[in-house]
């Protein structure tokens, strides 16, 4: 397979993970799919999550995919790429995912470990409920034990809604930076060892 092809085949799979990433992150917006918490949170009394409002799957996982996916795309025209200098390029493009890549990794990774922003009753002996994070702190613990999740009693299945969240983006992620750093090593090949269509004027 030249390195045009190999470019191709990489991009496609990037448009869709930054497509899973964007909308993954405009849903963390909505828990319980309303939109009554993303308008009532304040710094002061939040409702949302911090690492959902870092964005990280809607500028890392997402535009900084997306841009690399369509200069990787572009160097695959006709099954090869254009030249050497397309190649280079699509080198910096990549590492630029990567970037990008880590960066919604991170995000949803922290997201996952201190849990979502719900209304609890505070662990005290009073009936008192309050909204905040009851699972921070925990390490992900919290994780493998499905029982604790009941503490969170708005909105309804927030701790499931973050954790499917969350885990498609780290899953996307993973893959993002797996296929751009590929590429990297593709575009050097392209660099070093020609194109296709340098092959063809041979």
């Amino acid at each position: 397979m030249c390195t045009g092809s190999c470019s191709k085949f990489i991009a496609v799979p990037l448009y869709v993970l930054a497509l899973v990433s964007v909308i993954c992150n405009i849903m963390l917006f909505f828990p319980d799919f309303s939109t009554e918490y993303a308008g009532s949170d304040s710094e002061s009394d939040p409702r949302l999550t911090n690492e959902v409002k870092y964005m990280g799957g809607f500028i890392g996982g997402g535009i900084m995919i997306l841009i690399p996916a369509i200069h990787i795309h572009l160097t695959s025209t006709k099954s090869c790429c254009a030249n050497r200098c397309g190649m280079f390029l699509s080198i910096g493009f990549a590492a630029l995912g990567v970037a990008g890549a880590i960066y919604s990794l991170a995000v949803a990774a922290v997201g996952l470990q201190n849990g979502p922003v719900c209304r609890y009753r505070a662990d005290n002996g009073t009936e008192i409920e309050t909204w905040g994070r009851p699972f921070m702190g925990s390490s992900g613990d919290y994780l493998g034990d499905k029982d604790s999740w009941g503490r969170c009693l708005i909105p309804e299945n927030v701790v499931e809604f973050n954790l499917g969240l969350f885990s498609t983006l780290l899953v996307a992620a993973a893959l993002e930076a797996v296929l751009c750093a590929f590429q990297m090593i593709n575009g050097l090949f392209g660099c070093i060892c020609g194109t296709c269509s340098d092959k063809d004027e041979d």
